[in-house]
């Protein structure tokens, strides 16, 4: 009647292959149960169908790639205009009046300090932007030459302004205006679209997002989301891999009034926000040239001869900070992705937040979470500890049971289920209570994982940013510590090979502890340390009483 271990057991074996699975995946080796895409790169592939006829495929990846021979001309006389605001770094190219280039000051880079975190970048290693256009005749689209009206492009009061204007197209002329405002990570964009024709037209709008495949991974031993998301009223946030792009199995609402579109990588996000109420249609595929989009297209009514039409959206570019964006736009906060663990990991997050709003730093924070977890679990756990202490209490009895009945299977476990019921012992008591708390804890897991709050932050002495692992690994050695000594006040396993691997759990977990965030590991030594020092009481009360009883 070990079912209690075999659980145990189990629940080890499938944590071992996660973890290895994700450190595959964390250095680039194939997964061992889910195919990893195959990344793409900016070099023309060929034969790749165009996710809507109607759009126009991208000059700008391609020629840097070299492979655009048709819009070389384009882009040879596209040049840069540089923005600076107190948060962003940013080039609009004159090509299409796109985002090429952002970057987030207040964001240093997590491999190089003097350099801060880029998201829009159009370079050889990386291909990254947002573009919008029109369609639905020869008009001017993001493949064409824009002119700046003159003006600042350094941001001087409270808000920045820039704009840019395309050559006369098929009658039309499209004039965009990006406006800045200082301490925000939302970009206001207005389309103007001027009717220099004889004739009405009705054009089309179209707004996207256009990246390579490259996966931007999160920690070792830990698999984050990158890729296109569509979020709606009506199918909510729907998170589309590249493999799917790549099989033409992508599933997202085609259409829509609400909502918003976005490419998701950890720790950031971008987004085009259109105007609630429009009526729209989204659309993600691939290109010919290896890069992925993910856009929305908004007919527009006639524009009459000599007469305009404004479109206004937003553009978000910058950390996945939760409560920022629950005020830019509906659901823009789940691109911060806790995955099935949403309905947890969110009141854990704002119980976070809130001791943080009075503790003042994030390490201590998680220490004070931990201690509330371990309250609300307290019962639970006392019931658990109480029936592996009365396990242990009994193990030498089992031993001799096994022993005398060997032989005989049959009788074995009558006499095991005899001395439970005599012992009024529960051999699933020390289990369930523990299975219990499993979502809670991955749920915390996720929340320390995805927290771009962490990024950066310190606890205390070395630790100096509690998203990366603990640069001298003295976390992950009171990790094994508090482990091994788990394992002493836990009852020994009647198996010799099963108490061997028992007491090298420590050093396995310890091992893998090495390469997660500190922030994570911290939570798991105090967590481990409470838990010490409940089991110990329990097993000294028990003791107590038995002398008692003896005497």
């Amino acid at each position: 009647m070990d079912i209690k271990r075999t659980v145990l057991w189990v629940i080890f074996a499938l944590s071992v292959v996660m973890l290895f699975d994700n450190w595959q995946r964390a250095n680039g080796h194939s997964s061992l149960f889910f195919p990893t895409p195959e990344v793409s790169t900016p070099a023309a592939k060929g034969g790749s169908p165009t996710p809507a006829n109607d759009l126009p495929q991208g000059a700008n990846a391609a020629a840097a790639a070299g492979s655009a021979p048709g819009n070389a001309p384009a882009a040879a006389a596209a040049q840069n205009v540089r923005i600076t605001t107190d948060v962003y770094e940013a080039d609009i190219s004159a090509q299409g009046g796109t985002v090429s280039f952002l970057a987030l000051k207040q964001w240093p880079d997590a491999t190089e300090a003097d350099k801060h975190v880029v998201l829009f970048d159009n370079t050889p290693s990386q291909q990254y932007y947002a573009r919008t256009g029109l369609i639905g005749g020869d008009f001017p689209n993001h493949n064409d030459i824009f002119t700046q009206v003159p003006g600042p492009t350094t941001m001087t009061g409270d808000t920045l302004t820039v704009k840019f204007e395309s050559p006369v197209k098929g009658g039309l002329q499209l004039v965009r205006a990006y406006t800045f405002h200082r301490g925000s990570y939302v970009i206001d964009v207005s389309n103007t679209i001027v009717n220099k024709s004889d004739a009405a037209i009705q054009p089309t709008l179209y707004m996207e997002l256009v990246r390579d495949g490259r996966e931007i991974s999160g920690a070792k031993f830990s698999h984050t989301f990158t890729g296109p998301t569509v979020y709606s009223s009506d199918e909510k946030f729907q998170k589309i891999t590249f493999s799917d792009i790549d099989k033409d199995k992508a599933k997202y609402v085609k259409q829509s009034s609400d909502g918003w579109i976005g490419m998701v990588q950890h720790y950031f996000a971008t987004a085009w926000i259109p105007k609630e109420g429009a009526k729209r249609d989204n659309y993600i595929g691939k290109l010919d040239n290896g890069l992925y989009r993910v856009g929305v297209k908004e007919p527009l009514a006639s524009i009459p001869a000599g007469g305009s039409e404004t479109v206004d959206a937003r553009l978000f570019a910058g950390p996945q900070e939760e409560h920022m964006l629950e005020q830019i736009a509906p659901g823009l906060e789940l691109t911060k992705d806790y995955g099935y663990f949403t309905i947890l990991a969110k009141p854990l997050f704002w119980l976070l937040s809130k001791l943080h709003g009075l503790i003042g730093n994030w390490g201590w924070a998680i220490i004070a979470v931990t201690v509330i977890i371990k309250l609300v679990f307290f019962p639970l756990s006392a019931a658990s500890y109480k029936s592996m202490a009365r396990m242990k209490e009994i193990t030498p009895r089992m031993q001799a049971l096994r022993e005398r009945y060997k032989s005989d299977p049959q009788k074995m476990n009558a006499a095991l289920m005899e001395l439970y019921k005599t012992e009024k012992v529960n051999p699933f008591g020390g289990c369930i209570p523990i299975v219990i708390q499993i979502p809670v804890f991955i749920a915390l897991y996720w929340v320390l994982l995805s927290s771009v709050e962490m990024r950066g932050a310190p606890w205390l002495g070395w630790i100096h940013d509690l998203s990366t692992q603990d640069p001298y690994y003295i976390l992950p050695v009171l990790m094994a510590v508090s482990m091994f000594i788990q394992t002493r006040l836990n009852p020994t396993p009647p198996d010799p090979m099963q108490a061997k691997m028992m007491m090298f759990m420590p050093l396995i977990f310890s091992f893998m502890f090495l390469f997660l965030p500190s922030g994570l590991v911290l939570y798991y030594v105090v967590n481990n340390s409470l838990s010490i020092a409940q089991q110990w009481s329990i097993n000294r009360m028990l003791g107590t009483k038995k002398e008692k009883k003896a005497a």
